[in-house]
């Protein structure tokens, strides 16, 4: 009896652990893999030089207001699209969508000429944007809840790694070994391929967040992330298997899974989807700290986007690529790791957010519109680089503490809305801006009148969180002073 019920358990387990293991191991395995060769992309800090060159031979007129206008534009258009056909298709489809797109955008970037080609060449590289949510949220269908934050780390290193190492050697690539642009864009284009052909491999997920759950007694009780300072995920109700945990800003966690016996298959019903994302949408918004802390969320990305989108653009103007060398792919590494370094130390600063947030957000942001003004009155290269460094380090912590003050508030899902949503938001300002500033069909005005623009609008930023942080400030003050007359009265 010992033997039956004391040693054959164990090996269950062990077989149990085993086969867990194997069974999450191989689609992290092969996501990595597709998430880094996805990133390598040497060519990319190099991109304004190449149209503008003898390469494309495009004016800077077609390459700013006719060109690259078109991919925000087209982010904007599928980003909701995508994001249900995501869920839908489960994933691994539109993952395939994503290197495809890739794909098609880099091979255009090889043989196009025409304008129009350009401009199709950015809707497929919007679209290849705007699929990269399929990548950050297939791996939560596939492994189990208490190695969230493990995969995690593996895929967000996995793309990082990536971007780095696409950086740098496409720096060496052009400094060292002076090789042609056209030529990294063929190595871009060969990295791509091969994630390409890596993600053919992952197994398809069985399930997804709305159109493809399993519905239970147990899995309508209300699931809330608690401690999302140490990535940990607690259960508010006894009775629930399993809780989504902490995830990025660009993650779409998947529901919990419940025991067989009681999974019951539930029919696709796109009204009950809308209706369930418009209760969870109006729920989120109602309270003030998730309102802050997302408004400036979609400010600030909107300002980002612009910035990074046309600081080539920028750097061109200031030292032309035909006259000196370059060192775009150096500053894009350097930036991505200092920022990656902040973002970690962000993370163990103790401070009371809820408090000084809106100050901090003020305060950073300003930093940011001085960045921004240096980039575009000093006309000169290094300055141009150290700004951008600043400035993307200073927007890395700062996303990285509304990440973390909007993830200690939600549930998952709702976290992945409220986050899609700013980025929506986010985008659609971004839109407006591009066509009032940068389109040639709205004002198309030129690359330093531009960045004055983006310099104001960080500091409009920094102003309104300003006053909004004194105000909250004096009411929490007078809130305490409210309490402690009251205990006082009472005693």
């Amino acid at each position: 009896m010992e033997d039956s019920h004391g040693g054959r358990p164990a090996r269950r387990s062990a077989r149990a652990t085993s086969g867990n293991a194997c069974s999450w191991a191989l689609p992290t395995v092969l996501l990595c893999a597709y998430g880094f060769f996805c990133s390598v992309r040497p060519s990319e800090p190099f991109l304004t030089r190449y149209l503008l060159g003898p390469h494309k031979n495009l004016s800077e007129t077609e390459v700013f207001n006719e060109i690259y206008p078109v991919w925000t534009y087209s982010y904007l258009a599928l980003l909701f699209p995508v994001f249900l056909a995501t869920d839908y298709l489960r994933y691994k489809p539109v993952v395939l969508l994503q290197g495809l797109s890739l794909i098609v955008t880099w091979f255009m970037l090889l043989y196009a000429q025409r304008l129009w080609a350009f401009q199709l060449l950015e809707f497929f590289y919007g679209m290849g944007t705007a699929t990269d949510i399929a990548y950050y949220s297939y791996i939560y269908s596939v492994v189990d809840i208490n190695l969230y934050q493990q995969v995690t780390s593996y895929c967000r290193s996995a793309t990082l790694v990536g971007y780095t190492v696409g950086s740098v050697s496409g720096q060496v690539l052009v400094s060292v070994a002076g090789w042609s642009l056209f030529s990294l864009n063929v190595v871009s284009l060969t990295s791509i391929s091969i994630a390409f052909a890596t993600a053919w491999f992952l197994p398809m997920p069985q399930k997804s967040l709305f159109f493809h759950h399993f519905s239970s007694q147990r899995l309508s009780c209300e699931m809330k992330v608690m401690d999302c300072k140490n990535g940990a995920a607690v259960q508010d109700h006894p009775d629930v298997q399993r809780a989504p945990g902490w995830e990025d800003e660009t993650k779409v966690p998947l529901n919990g899974e419940d025991h067989p016996a009681e999974k019951q298959k539930q029919k696709v019903d796109i009204a009950k989807v809308l209706k369930d994302l418009w209760q969870d949408f109006v729920q989120c918004y109602s309270s003030r700290t998730m309102l802050c802390w997302s408004v400036w969320w979609a400010l600030s990305t909107c300002g980002y986007f612009q910035v990074i989108n046309y600081a080539q653009g920028l750097w061109e103007m200031v030292l032309p690529s035909h006259n000196a060398d370059i060192y775009n792919g150096a500053v894009e590494a350097a930036s991505t790791l200092l920022g990656a370094v902040a973002v970690v130390v962000v993370g163990h600063i103790k401070t009371s957010w809820a408090v000084w947030g809106e100050v901090a957000l003020a305060l950073f942001s300003l930093l940011i519109a001085a960045a921004v003004y240096v980039m575009d009155t000093v006309h000169n290269i290094w300055v141009c680089y150290a700004s951008y460094v600043i400035f993307r380090i200073i927007y890395m912590m700062l996303i990285t503490i509304a990440t973390f003050q909007i993830a200690t508030n939600l549930s998952v899902e709702r976290y992945a809305l409220v986050f899609g949503v700013n980025t929506f938001i986010a985008l659609g300002l971004q839109t407006l801006l591009t066509v009032i500033v940068v389109d040639a069909s709205g004002l198309g005005l030129d690359i330093f009148t531009q960045f004055m623009i983006y310099a104001s609008y960080f500091a409009v930023i920094s102003l309104v969180f300003l006053v909004s942080g004194i105000c909250s400030i004096v009411e929490s003050c007078r809130r305490q002073q409210q309490v402690q007359s009251r205990s006082s009265e009472s005693q």
